[in-house]
């Protein structure tokens, strides 16, 4: 089984094109979220907290500019992608000003926006890297593997991607619905307390003592923050 896929998020209010962007995305793997005008974009974005963000500039409700600002300034790192109609040098200066990362123009090449998306994903998986270690565990990812004081620890395949998926983001609070949306993806059989269940399954398994949560740390009516 493979490891959590990248969440991506589109923030587009043309319908035909954001179903579009949707289904290729999907295609290649991701777990995608959509939002249709800037005010449910930031929503979404600080509640899902997405490995990359695909943002189209002029939006309904709060544009693109405000959205790229905001987010910088709520230190969340996450690539944004522009999408802008507009071709005017000081439109993409600006963007990339407030915070975006790239830009590409209307209309675009969906195979060229997908590599793009890709070279920043996988830029962003080597600084995380394969391996982390917290207090005396070390989880490799590329190996599937987890051992404690140089004593493998048997996790579930779930198990694992839960805690893969927490490495990865380590310092972030993760809301329950993010975590569900990557680690589960479609399921609809598992509910937000059953991610409560896993988390007190890993506790118990790494560490120092579960009833005081050294690692995985619960932040209250909203998700878990992993701190190694």
């Amino acid at each position: 089984m493979s490891a959590p896929t990248e969440t991506i998020l589109i923030i587009e209010d043309d319908s035909t094109m954001l179903r579009g962007l949707r289904d290729n995305f999907e295609f290649e793997g991701y777990h995608v979220q959509t939002a249709s005008d800037g005010d449910a974009g930031l929503k979404a974005a600080l509640a899902i907290r997405p490995d990359l963000i695909i943002l189209d500039l002029m939006l309904p409700k709060v544009n693109g500019y405000e959205i790229c600002r905001f987010l910088r300034e709520e230190k969340l790192d996450m690539p944004i992608l522009m999408l802008t109609a507009k071709g005017q040098e000081s439109d993409v200066i600006l963007g990339l000003k407030l915070g975006a990362d790239d830009y590409i123009t209307k209309p675009f090449s969906i195979k060229e926006l997908l590599a793009r998306t890709e070279a920043f994903l996988r830029r962003r998986r080597q600084r995380a890297g394969p391996e982390h270690r917290f207090g005396d565990c070390h989880l490799d990812t590329a190996a599937r593997t987890l051992t404690r004081a140089g004593c493998d620890v048997p996790l579930s395949p779930k198990e694992f991607d839960l805690l893969a998926y927490f490495a990865a983001h380590a310092g972030r609070a993760l809301s329950r619905d993010s975590i569900m949306a990557t680690v589960w993806g479609y399921d609809r059989t598992v509910t937000l307390r059953s991610i409560d269940r896993f988390v007190n399954a890993l506790r118990n398994k790494i560490e120092p003592d579960p009833a005081a949560p050294r690692f995985i740390k619960t932040v209250r009516e909203f998700g878990y923050k992993f701190e190694p």
